[in-house]
């Protein structure tokens, strides 16, 4: 005869009793569960090869903050007496992962998809080789980027805040490395690293968006920048802003993947909080502005000025309601 489990202090015999009817129909569920696995049309990922993991991929964002902004992510102090031991170590631990992670993904794609054998491993690791190569680039580039949210905004107090603190300096630090592994082809983790960017910035960059130097996002909440945007050097737009599509039809996936969707930005441009530029036809001219709250879906020429007109305000006295 089983025994029951003893009870704890100060736990009703009823509750537990209660609990443990409860948990007796887990099996159950845990069975239709698998059942509807093997034998539904909804979406699953049941596989030899995971499926990649964004937890990796928020390690990997780190790593590289550590290498594009040397001593300002690291966890320990770093002086020129450690450097090159402390900066070696996170190359050396940051190639390994980029590496798996990039084969995993190619290899996940191969076999979910029935591509033709195209040596993921050994192309894991050249993609991985060829993105290293390239952080001092890309340092070059965000160091512009840096400067230009500094010399722009009075309320920065130094380059050191900027990098420590504005969301538009990780969203687009983020974008540069994706960006670089979306031109290699890498499938689906230039994507995973720009919607982490996008969870903690609200920044929502397209890895094949095309941004030039001195880019800087004011703010940055509720910015979006899609797939075939190309935005050119001195850029800036604020809080707000979409460089969008028009709106497309249900089959869109298939006819117009590939196909210019979404606005050109020519350099110098600024535009302000809440303003919509849509269509992969849309030219913002060079050294143009583009006013709060404006609906673009047409090019302008540059050194043009697009504001809306002033709305009318009604004013009213809440005092003179109440005493009437």
């Amino acid at each position: 005869m089983k025994e029951s489990s003893p009870v704890p202090d100060g736990v009703c015999r009823s509750e537990v009793e209660c609990r443990e009817q409860a948990r007796s129909n887990l099996p159950e569920i845990a069975e239709r569960i698998i059942d509807h696995c093997e034998n539904s049309p909804c979406y699953t990922h049941i596989d030899s090869e995971p499926i990649p993991s964004e937890g990796f991929v928020a390690d990997i964002i780190d790593m590289f903050r550590e290498l594009l902004f040397p001593g300002y992510f690291t966890r320990e102090k770093l002086d020129p007496v450690n450097l090159r031991y402390s900066l070696g170590q996170t190359v050396s631990k940051l190639f390994d992962l980029l590496a798996d992670l990039i084969t995993h993904n190619i290899r996940h794609d191969c076999l979910r998809y029935h591509q033709s054998c195209s040596g993921c491993e050994s192309r894991g690791h050249s993609i991985a080789l060829e993105v290293m190569n390239a952080i001092p680039d890309i340092r070059q580039v965000l160091a512009s980027d840096v400067r230009a949210a500094f010399e722009g905004d009075p309320a920065a107090k130094s380059h050191d805040e900027v990098i420590f603190s504005y969301p538009g300096i990780y969203a687009i630090s983020v974008h540069r490395v994706a960006h670089r592994l979306y031109e290699l082809e890498v499938p689906m983790l230039p994507r995973i690293m720009s919607e982490h960017a996008h969870s903690i910035t609200g920044i929502d960059i397209h890895p094949g968006a095309t941004i030039g130097g001195r880019f800087v996002i004011d703010h940055g909440t509720g910015v979006v920048i899609g797939e075939t945007t190309e935005i050119g050097n001195n850029v800036r737009i604020y809080q707000g802003v979409t460089l969008g599509a028009l709106s497309l039809p249900k089959d869109a996936g298939e006819l117009l993947r590939g196909k210019k969707r979404h606005p050109t930005i020519e350099d110098d441009v600024i535009i302000y909080s809440g303003a919509t530029v849509l269509g992969g036809d849309t030219l913002i001219g060079a050294r143009s502005v583009v006013g709060g709250s404006v609906w673009l879906t047409e090019s302008i020429p540059p050194d043009t000025t697009v504001m809306m007109e002033m709305p009318r305000l009604i004013i009213k006295d809440a005092r003179r309601k109440a005493g009437s």
